[in-house]
């Protein structure tokens, strides 16, 4: 091991004599991930007094903790030049806006062409970080704000803002109905019993809440923002489609097309030629993981979107004045 590996130190307390040596690493260096802790001390990285103990060892206190951080690749994806919107960067964060069509990670089916091969274009030290410093996701068709983690301090708090639901996401989507009043979908999700692909709410799901209100309504549609209190896969997608408002264009959880009655041209080339879900995370707000100041971030919806909402303005404004 070089020596320029960076190394922590820190006295262990009194007041921990008797508890876990995991549990009071956490404490001394709440920078870290638990897990990331916990693999040094399995390693012989995080020592006791110069020894290897176990995660569950008792500590006496007064002892000496020493952590070697090791930065080993964690993301083995190539780097791309892919043209990327960033709305916001220094040295702990990059804040981008998602272009709808972009996968998120490489997979099965997308092993390049991604927006981690993109990040790791950008900045090549993202591959030592955890999905190269992705804490959370949007569905490849979904567009908008999203923010990386470039350090693993920056890592660890924003995961755990986003375990506490201190994160702000606020979302806009287009669906189908005209809806009459906002409201909140609290309906536990989960895979679905039968196709794997897809979410469903069930009872034995997972917490769900999505709080809703009208942006915009027309004669057979609304604007609505969506904002996220959980961050369950697909979870705006599947609560829309649940309290009967699907997603335009959502081709998983939407509905049949629904054209309002005289419907002018230009709404129903709009309808019919969206091809995803009319989805747009809109406004990104969190505590930076550093300075503890507020960062907030938003992103105008992308160019088909704005024309989907366009041609439904105008056929509800057309349908006013022919009097229908």
């Amino acid at each position: 091991m070089s020596d320029a590996t960076p190394a922590l130190t820190a006295t262990v307390p009194d007041s921990a004599s008797g508890r876990r040596f995991d549990a009071v690493l956490a404490e001394l260096f709440p920078d870290y991930s638990r897990s990331r802790l916990a693999a040094w001390i399995k390693s012989g990285d995080a020592r006791l007094d110069g020894r290897q103990v176990r995660p569950r060892d008792p500590v006496r206190g007064g002892e000496t903790v020493t952590v070697k951080v090791i930065e080993e690749v964690q993301t083995h994806s190539q780097p791309e030049d892919i043209p990327l919107e960033v709305l916001y960067e220094d040295e702990h964060v990059i804040v981008i806006d998602k272009p709808p069509g972009l996968v998120v990670h490489p997979g099965a089916g997308n092993p390049a062409g991604t927006l981690v091969n993109a990040l790791l274009h950008r900045d090549p030290a993202l591959d030592k970080l955890p999905r190269a410093g992705i804490v959370h996701r949007l569905d490849k068709d979904t567009s908008g704000v999203m923010v990386v983690a470039r350090t693993l301090v920056a890592h660890t708090a924003l995961v755990e803002q986003l375990s506490a639901r201190e994160v702000h996401r606020q979302y806009l989507a287009v669906v189908v109905g005209a809806m009459v009043a906002g409201g909140t979908a609290d309906a536990p999700i989960d895979r679905h019993p039968r196709d794997r692909i897809r979410m469903a709410v069930r009872e034995d799901g997972r917490e769900a809440v999505t709080h809703y209100r009208l942006r915009e309504r027309f004669r057979a549609h609304t604007l609505v923002e969506c904002r996220l209190e959980t961050g369950r896969t697909h979870q705006i997608r599947v609560h829309m489609a649940h309290i009967k408002y699907p997603i335009v264009g959502d081709p998983m959880y939407g509905g049949p097309l629904k054209l309002p009655r005289g419907a002018t041209a230009e709404l129903v080339e709009a309808l019919r030629g969206f091809r995803r879900q009319a989805l747009h995370a809109e406004t990104l707000e969190f505590a930076h993981p550093v300075s503890g100041e507020a960062v907030r971030c938003s992103a105008p919806m992308p160019a088909d979107m704005r024309a989907l909402v366009k041609a439904l303005q105008d056929d509800s404004r057309a349908a006013a004045e022919a009097g229908r």
